[in-house]
């Protein structure tokens, strides 16, 4: 249990007062292990003032020592929720529909409150950014300047001014930072930075000091440039979501009313080709729905009296009324959004290895420069400042010291490994989010994979034409197709396709088409009646008798029926399993890798697909929270788990993996923007090539992390104690930097060798 939580009592009643003096705000949630509070608001209200206002007062509480002994009468007619280490309270009804949830957090003076889902917030990020890649820009360029200058014997001004302005470039974000922490006593890598670059100078090394802070600034925009990209993770989520729903009052009147203010029980018109726009249940009429961004079920699911729909799916052609279930807030859609919301947040940060180093490497450094300093001067009588042609003066040493103790070499060796990788992976197109994936990816042990999408296409395809009795199965196609031009759900797509690629023409003639609603469609082509759609079509018509007779669905088929006047068939369609499936899985394998199908879709698919690739553990029907749910139990039990996924439902555990990889050709912008690596061109095999890049590019940034601290720390003895020029600090130095470059390099050329 935190240590802010020193009082239950005194925490319900300043939240039960706050949320009684501010109406706007309906409920409040904190979660102490994360010191995190979240609040839901009521209308269009200021949600940046009010979480100023609501942070202002959790502070007070964890300032306060009160022991609040009484249960305060605040608490009455709220709803009060308590576990182990959350607390939340709501009021019991509101007048209008919640807002999004937004969190922020208290546990740090420097960390400022996040709100999720705000376009200033992503403004904001973008201009950060932008500016330290102009930052850095100046600075490499500035720095070409004045060592250009300097080779071809320009005056001593021009160049020094020239890498001044280099250094004012690349040094303004640490020198930022470093003024934010000297209150607070932090003396950290960017304090360090500084002190080296203006060693450096101060000895004459300008292009080196320079060199040093280019590298440092333009790791920083590159990272700044990742945590853009990742705050539009949720608002993706929000593109498809209807803006309006068709509402129908007790006299049948349609009304468009917005979604926020539906309220659960109302009765909603879904018309063919709409989106859902909340959950419901289907009260009249009969239709199928395409939740494959939701469920990741490839098929069509049927939808008739009593069925459930969910928000954000689509209905693909009957017209139904739906009772709504649930307000916008609370739908599937939203569950799935606050789950990566929670994912997120319990996902730690990473770390760039130098990073670790902060305050103690950083005064390490500092206090030996300067008690060498005071040994040579007082010690050993060697002047302090002034240098002679017999002898150096104790600062020359000591900035000689600094130097080959600066971790210029250090701080580019992972960077330089990092690009190096990713700008191979990307000719292959494979895109890394940043270079922290790139680090995990060689620790996995675990992939999970999602089906639809992933392990399949994700399209349906025609699997084959039964005709009763055979022979007539050309016919059934021509005349299928025909019909199926006029439509564009996924059936209809997959039949006109397959029609072509059998050299059909979807051009004949088709006159009298009718679409007969929750049924299929019916017309004559070349004057001959037709008849398309649903097995109903057979068992509630004149064949009615011989339906007993049909044969069953197979597993993991959809079916459309044929009928016309001489002939009767089926066009049987599926999910195609990409054929890199199985070649991937067994790689994995052979690796000593655990593979694990996680999907929405019914068991018989997912075990038929399951078989049919080789996959060790099949894991089907299971719900978004189902999901993350598998892959935290996995992460718990000591599993690095990389989650390979497209679809909306993927998002959550995207976010719960240790890594996680997009399918990009297919993939949705939420599960897209979650992801630490994109398979661009939607190749499976790529997260294999991935995979083996992430293992060369670890070993080879322990390389260069072993060249880089190897030379500071055979320097760093030799400049204390041999007392080493400084021109032999310099090569050693720039020497270290130059082979961790070139080591790197070799990403470039070597990346794709197999593991191990």
């Amino acid at each position: 249990m935190t240590a802010f939580r020193h009082s239950e009592h005194l925490w319900r009643s300043t939240l039960a007062a706050f949320l009684r003096d501010n109406r706007e705000v309906a409920a409040l949630q904190v979660d102490f292990d994360n010191q995190a509070i979240s609040f839901a608001t009521l209308g269009d209200s200021d949600t940046r003032a009010l979480e100023e206002k609501l942070l202002a007062t959790i502070r007070s509480i964890a300032e306060s020592h009160s022991a609040g002994e009484a249960e305060p009468e605040y608490l009455a007619g709220l709803v009060v929720e308590e576990s182990a280490d959350t607390l939340k309270l709501a009021k019991p009804s509101s007048p209008a529909q919640l807002h999004r949830w937004q969190t922020a957090s208290w546990n740090s003076a420097q960390e400022k409150p996040r709100e999720d889902n705000t376009d200033t917030q992503a403004e904001a990020a973008e201009e950060d950014w932008r500016l330290l890649a102009a930052l850095a820009t100046g600075c490499a360029v500035f720095g070409l300047a004045g060592w250009i200058a300097s080779a071809f014997g320009a005056p001593p001004w021009l160049t020094i001014s020239c890498y001044s302005l280099a250094m004012l470039c690349g040094g303004w974000d640490a020198l930022h930072d470093s003024l934010e922490n000297l209150p607070q006593g932090k003396l950290d890598i960017h304090f360090l930075m500084l002190a080296v670059a203006v060693g450096a100078a101060s000895i004459g090394a300008w292009a080196e000091g320079s060199l040093l802070l280019f590298l440092f600034s333009a790791s920083g925009a590159l990272e700044a440039f990742a945590m853009h990209r990742t705050r539009k993770a949720i608002d993706s989520l929000f593109k498809d979501q209807p803006k309006t729903a068709t509402v129908l009052d007790d006299a049948g009147k349609e009304n468009a009313v917005p979604v926020e203010q539906v309220q659960p029980g109302q009765t909603v018109l879904i018309r063919p080709g709409d989106i859902f726009p909340l959950d419901g249940e289907v009260i009249e009429g009969e239709t199928a729905a395409d939740e494959s961004s939701m469920t990741g079920e490839a098929l069509p699911v049927g939808k008739g009296v009593g069925g459930e729909t969910f928000g954000g799916t689509l209905n693909l052609w009957g017209s139904v009324k739906i009772r709504v279930l649930r307000p916008a807030g609370e739908s599937a859609l939203q569950k799935i959004i606050h789950l990566i919301q929670n994912a997120q947040r319990q996902k730690a940060p990473s770390q760039r290895f130098t990073d670790r180093f902060g305050t103690s490497y950083t005064l390490l450094i500092l206090g030996i420069t300067t008690a060498m300093f005071l040994v040579w001067w007082l010690a050993f009588g060697l002047p302090p400042f002034l240098n002679s042609a017999e002898e150096k003066s104790a600062f020359y040493r000591a900035m000689t010291l600094l130097v080959v103790a600066s971790p210029c070499a250090l701080v580019l060796s992972i960077p330089s490994a990092i690009l190096a990788a990713i700008a191979w992976s990307a000719r292959r197109g494979i895109l890394f989010r940043g270079g922290a994936a790139l680090e995990k990816l060689a620790d996995i042990d675990c992939v999970a994979m999602d089906k639809t999408g992933t392990l399949t296409t994700g399209d349906l395809v025609v699997d084959r034409i039964e005709s009763f009795p055979p022979g007539a199965e050309e016919t059934l196609l021509r005349h299928a197709a025909a019909l199926e031009a006029r439509a564009t759900h996924p059936l209809a797509r997959a039949i006109v396709a397959h029609g072509k690629r059998q050299g059909i023409s979807p051009g004949a003639k088709v006159v009298d088409f009718y679409n007969m609603t929750g049924q299929g469609v019916r017309g004559k082509v070349d004057g001959i009646s037709c008849v398309l759609g649903r097995r109903e079509l057979i068992t509630c018509g004149p064949l009615a008798r011989w339906a007993d007779q049909l044969p069953p669905l197979p597993t993991e088929h959809s079916e459309v029926w044929v009928l016309e006047e001489k002939h009767i068939g089926r066009i049987l369609l599926r999910d195609q399993v990409r054929t890199e499936s199985k070649p991937v899985l067994d790689a994995l394998k052979k690796m000593g890798l655990r593979t694990i199908m996680l999907t929405g879709d019914r068991s018989t698919a997912a075990q038929s697909v399951g078989d049919a690739i080789g996959i060790q553990d099949i894991r089907s029907g299971l719900t978004p929270e189902e999901k993350v749910a598998a892959i935290r139990q996995l992460s718990h039990a000591g599993h690095h788990v990389a989650m390979v996924g497209d679809g909306v439902n993927d998002a959550p555990c995207l976010a719960a993996a240790h890594v996680s990889v997009g399918m990009g050709a297919r993939g949705s912008d939420a599960a897209l923007e979650q992801c630490d690596i994109v398979l661009m061109n939607d190749r499976i095999e790529g997260f294999l090539e991935a995979l083996r890049l992430g293992v060369r590019a670890r070993a080879v940034i322990k390389q260069n992390l072993a060249i880089s601290l190897g030379t500071i720390l055979v320097m760093v003895c030799a400049s204390i104690g041999l007392g080493i020029p400084l021109y032999l600090g310099v090569f050693a130095h720039e020497g270290s930097t130059v082979l961790v470059c070139l080591n790197s390099l070799r990403l470039l050329f070597g990346g794709d060798r197999k593991r191990g």
